[in-house]
């Protein structure tokens, strides 16, 4: 990948959405502890090291909002970073294949890993994204990060995430659903990318969220 640069991306994962949605776009707004949530960042961000020469985004607004809420202005919103269509492949893989839709956070532990096993070898007719699109534009993202000299703060989501840490740390299918889902609301998490090496730093860390009064705000959905 790219030069010797010293890159170091930040990457966070939006605030807690819409739990209660069934589809994308109701699923795309922050419920207000998400919003706090990105306060929180924010404020623990600017008391330790808030500077970022760039600050990037998908095109959802639960993306931006987040990062508005943490106190930064946008330099670009790239759809790249836009998460996988979970709903709209759910509904499909149960269609075609008779996998129920998750209705609660265990089903949904259970459900993530047949999704992205199906989906990975083309077994979704209807999946609104090829598997190897996704992957495709994770990895050009990624790799344009790295030729970026100094810090970038990337607000995205836990597919994202999860898929650029299955890069930097050559996971297959059953590891990368295990990372997402531990990929908590507000998270924060490190790549370095020193002397053509991709490396991971910090995973899903929340710092801000550990004062005892907070326990609440420490969510994945």
């Amino acid at each position: 990948m790219g030069n010797a640069n010293v890159s170091e991306i930040i990457l966070v994962r939006h605030g807690q959405a819409n739990s209660h949605a069934t589809d994308e776009a109701s699923y795309d707004r922050l419920s207000d502890l998400g919003r706090q949530q990105s306060r929180w960042l924010g404020d623990y961000l600017r008391s330790t090291n808030p500077h970022f020469d760039r600050v990037l985004t998908g095109s959802l607004k639960r993306q931006a909002d987040t990062a508005v809420e943490m106190g930064y202005s946008l330099d670009q919103q790239d759809p790249r970073f836009d998460e996988l269509r979970y709903f709209p492949m759910a509904q499909a893989l149960e269609a075609e294949h008779a996998i129920p839709m998750p209705r609660s956070p265990q089903a949904y532990a259970a459900h993530l890993p047949q999704l992205l096993d199906h989906w990975e070898r083309d077994a979704i007719r209807a999946a609104p994204e090829r598997f190897s699109a996704f992957e495709t534009r994770i990895s050009t993202s990624l790799e344009e990060l790295c030729n970026l000299p100094g810090r970038t703060l990337v607000v995205t989501s836990g597919g994202v995430i999860g898929m650029m840490l299955r890069r930097a740390l050559g996971l297959r299918n059953g590891s990368t659903a295990k990372v997402m889902l531990q990929i908590m609301n507000s998270s924060l998490h490190r790549l370095e990318y020193v002397h053509g090496n991709l490396m991971l730093g910090a995973f899903n860390a929340t710092p801000h969220l550990d004062l005892p009064d907070r326990a609440h705000a420490r969510t994945h959905v």
